[in-house]
């Protein structure tokens, strides 16, 4: 089994891109230099891979690799210290080793070590007798490893900057970061700054206008110009597409560097040149050298930049408060996706809905729980949203119908006939396989369509109405009911509305607290039940806690109600009781 460090210098070999390239002359100028120093036919650049020494460069060597196991390399690599062998035959580790078989008598290496301490082979020289190495051969074979190793770090530079800006990249942001935590002993406080240049709607309209050269100019004009705004002593990165970064003077606070870009506002405002596109928004980090890691420092910058952003703020610093929020639903959403491949933590709880004419219970809503192993319990007001910005929604709509449709064909097997309306988000009308999965499920337990309802928001229908429209009448050919959720807090346009074939409207919850007391209230509620109903839908009212509110829908057209009056979300195996007793 590779151990950690191997695996972590093999990372590093792989990383500079070396491996099997073509021979270079700056590196066979070196290996030649270090033959004629020696006075030996044969030099070599070796890099130990994991099973092969592979040669960049070699002299007087006919093989371009020659196998890892009793190499003296591989030591070289693995001990990152100089190995000399005056004499191959009398040596007890190599004495029978391929190189020794070939006629070799004499080895000298050197490691060749990256920055970070990981030994990636060896400058060698290797001759056809025995003999000792003078310790002036020896401080030039060091000096000639310590020239390839800058020679690789040169070509790898190449890989570092960005064609664009032409500034450094994140990587070596990261490498810039970790040196000065390395070479600093007094954990001094620095701060970074990330200057976003565009937000994401602004980037995506200008490239589907203009083209995305608009943005490489966007990019290029205000390297240039942060270049000049933060001085020639300073150095800047460019660590997003639309992203550059810097450190702020040394011993500055990041209330005095607040201080300081306030004077450069409208040079920072119009980086990209007077015409610039897109809102400039930056982020500012305080930290200790050598307490976080390069990548947290900058994801807090980040952060802070969306903050500022999200506010309309020019910069913001960055908030402990804010960055928790995010580590949590970052963590959340993490968790979540790894609960969907083994869904024990998760459940279904359902809320009855109560018809009122005949003041019996006809259906009910299925609402997903989550159990967190280390968090509890979740609230769905929490992990629903970030479910629904991310590519979870599918799987997770997946699950609850699996489950949801399973539970009401155990239910109608026990003689508990009611609906089950799940909830589904604007994610699903946009699977063109996502209809005939949900009568797949329902075939697959035997459950009548019209027994189940989706219910979509007002809002996710009308962001792409004809794409829902499309998905709806799919749904509805197949006999599912459908229902609009959260009525009146989205926006709608009533010639969708009549076009769309759902069966039911939910009024939400946040226009029945006052209907009791607040005849204004009263009569929007009324107004919109009696609208609903001339479409020739059916009328739920959600969050129906009082018995004053529920005498006024009494009074409405009005057909089912839902709330904690009758019952908050129950569990599974309560269901069938709560529906027998308030039934009889």
């Amino acid at each position: 089994m590779v151990s950690a460090e191997e695996s972590n210098r093999l990372d590093a070999l792989h990383r500079l891109d070396l491996l099997d390239t073509s021979p270079g002359e700056n590196f066979d100028r070196i290996t030649r230099m270090a033959s004629q120093i020696f006075d030996l036919p044969i030099a070599a650049i070796s890099l130990t891979d994991s099973d092969r020494q592979w040669f960049k460069s070699r002299v007087g060597v006919e093989h371009s690799s020659i196998p890892r196991e009793k190499a003296p390399c591989a030591e070289v690599a693995e001990s990152r210290d100089l190995l000399v062998i005056e004499d191959f035959l009398t040596d007890p580790c190599y004495h029978d080793s391929v190189l020794a078989r070939a006629g070799i008598r004499f080895y000298a290496g050197v490691p060749l070590m990256t920055r970070d301490g990981f030994g990636l082979g060896a400058m060698c020289v290797l001759g056809t007798s025995p003999r000792q190495a003078e310790p002036s051969e020896l401080t030039a074979l060091h000096d000639l490893a310590a020239m390839v190793m800058s020679q690789i770090e040169l070509q790898h530079a190449f890989g570092r900057i960005d064609p664009i800006s032409e500034l450094p990249n994140r990587t070596q942001f990261f490498d810039d970061l970790s040196d000065l935590a390395r070479n600093d002993t007094t954990k001094a406080r620095n701060i970074v700054i990330v200057v976003d240049l565009i937000s994401v709607e602004q980037m995506n309209h200008a490239v589907r206008v203009m083209g995305s050269a608009v943005i490489d100019d966007l990019v290029r004009i205000s390297a240039r110009n942060f270049r000049s705004l933060i001085g020639p002593h300073r150095k800047a990165y460019h660590i997003g597409s639309t992203q550059l970064a810097a450190l702020a003077p040394e011993s500055m606070n990041e209330f005095a560097y607040v201080n300081l870009l306030r004077t450069q506002t409208q040079k920072l405002r119009k980086l990209g040149g007077p015409d610039m596109i897109g809102t400039v928004a930056l982020g500012i980090a305080p930290f200790i050298l050598g307490e976080l890691p390069p990548s947290d420092i900058l994801r807090i910058a980040q952060g802070a930049a969306q903050d500022a952003r999200a506010t309309g703020k020019l910069f913001q610093i960055h908030s402990n408060t804010s960055d928790n929020a995010f580590r949590r639903s970052f963590m959340l959403l993490r968790d979540f996706e790894a609960a969907l491949q083994k869904p024990s933590e998760f459940s279904l709880a359902y809320q009855p809905r109560v018809d009122l004419a005949s003041g019996r219970c006809v259906g009910a809503e299925a609402l997903m729980r989550w159990t967190h192993p280390t968090l509890g319990s979740i609230a769905p007001g929490e992990f629903i949203p970030l479910i629904e910005r991310m590519a979870l929604a599918t799987p997770t709509t997946a699950w609850v119908l699996e489950t949801a449709v399973s539970q009401l064909a155990q239910w109608r097997e026990m003689g508990l006939e009611l609906i089950i309306s799940v909830n589904i988000s604007s994610t699903n009308l946009h699977e063109a396989d996502f209809a005939a999965r949900v009568s797949q499920v329902l075939a697959r337990h035997r459950v009548p369509p019209e027994f189940l309802e989706l219910e979509i928001t007002e809002t996710a229908v009308m962001n792409d109405a004809e794409q829902a429209l499309s998905q709806l009448n799919e749904l509805a050919a197949a006999g599912i009911r459908l229902a609009i959720d959260d009525f009146g807090t989205g926006y709608s346009s009533l010639s969708y509305l009549q076009r769309l074939p759902v069966h039911v409207v939910k009024i939400d919850r946040s226009f029945m607290s006052d209907i009791d007391t607040d005849p204004r209230q009263f009569s929007l509620v009324t107004m919109m039940i009696s609208m609903a109903k001339h479409l020739g839908h059916r009328v739920v009212a959600e969050g129906v806690e009082t018995q004053a509110v529920l005498s006024q829908l009494q009074s409405t057209a009005c057909a089912e109600v839902q709330g904690y009056l009758f019952a908050r979300p129950l569990p599974v195996n309560e269901v069938a009781s709560w529906m027998r007793d308030f039934n009889s």
